[in-house]
């Protein structure tokens, strides 16, 4: 069956965006800042020079990022917990979040090619939940910088689907260590990163993307009831503005 017209002209202008803003985001962030960011001094500027890239590399490719409700951020140290739905969210929320946020991922990512070594040197902390007493271990650092005054911000879902959309069960571990620290959690909910790069795409598509803050949630205790109740409420908070199906009822349906 003929695709429509208009869907056809949609998916050329996609391909020649592509084609174009590709190449050109790639070479400028890692051909220009990220060297950049290696040989900077200090982490107050590698983390300035990683914010200002992004912001540059996308609006040289026509890309803008809106931000709503950025006011809910508070100036204490926090929990920023988000979804996942492309390469791209560690990017933009590099370029919403303030410098003090540092950003927790898992360790796979700190042997990426290049990558990896650009991850370490902007002070992202790395977590393995494929050892127990490793992953213990980092933990327990995790909650010492929260309580000496960091700010932490991580992917609850702890990966993606690229294939099919939806938002995926939150782990309990961000809501934990928020909790044991007696920091407010702070919902973020990103709309439209999978439509910008991912969804069986290799390459950029334009797509506008929103950045959405919600309310901080205050956990009342860190027992399992208390922790699993911030949990749902952060993420039903999510599932209501990141523009995804949830897909936890999917999972347990089908389990």
């Amino acid at each position: 069956m003929t695709a429509p017209a208009p869907h056809r002209f949609r998916t050329a202008v996609d391909a020649l965006y592509c084609l174009i803003a590709t190449p050109v985001f790639c070479m400028v962030m890692f051909g220009f800042f990220c060297p950049l960011i290696l040989v900077a001094p200090t982490l107050a500027l590698r983390r300035a020079i990683g914010r200002s890239a992004v912001h540059i590399c996308l609006a040289l490719i026509g890309q803008h990022l809106r931000r709503e409700a950025m006011d809910w951020l508070p100036d204490t140290p926090a929990m920023v917990v988000a979804n996942h739905a492309s390469y791209m969210d560690g990017l933009i929320l590099t370029a919403v979040l303030p410098a003090r946020f540092t950003f927790v991922v898992q360790d796979g990512a700190a042997r990426w090619p290049f990558v990896g070594w650009v991850l370490r040197r902007t002070g992202v902390s790395f977590i393995n939940r494929g050892s127990v007493r490793e992953g213990a271990q980092q933990t327990r650092l995790l909650m010492k910088r929260l309580k000496a005054g960091e700010s932490l911000a991580i992917f609850a879902e702890g990966t993606f689907d690229d294939a099919r959309p939806g938002l995926l069960p939150f782990k309990t571990g961000a809501f934990l260590l928020a909790a044991r620290a007696g920091v407010p959690v702070v919902p973020v909910a990103i709309r439209n990163s999978r439509e910008m790069l991912g969804g069986g795409w290799k390459g950029f598509r334009w797509r506008p993307v929103t950045v959405r803050v919600g309310p901080p949630v205050l956990p009342g205790g860190a027992d399992r009831v208390a922790v699993e109740s911030v949990k749902q409420q952060v993420r039903n908070w999510v599932a209501d503005h990141c523009g995804e199906a949830d897909r936890q009822n999917t999972l347990a349906e089908a389990a």
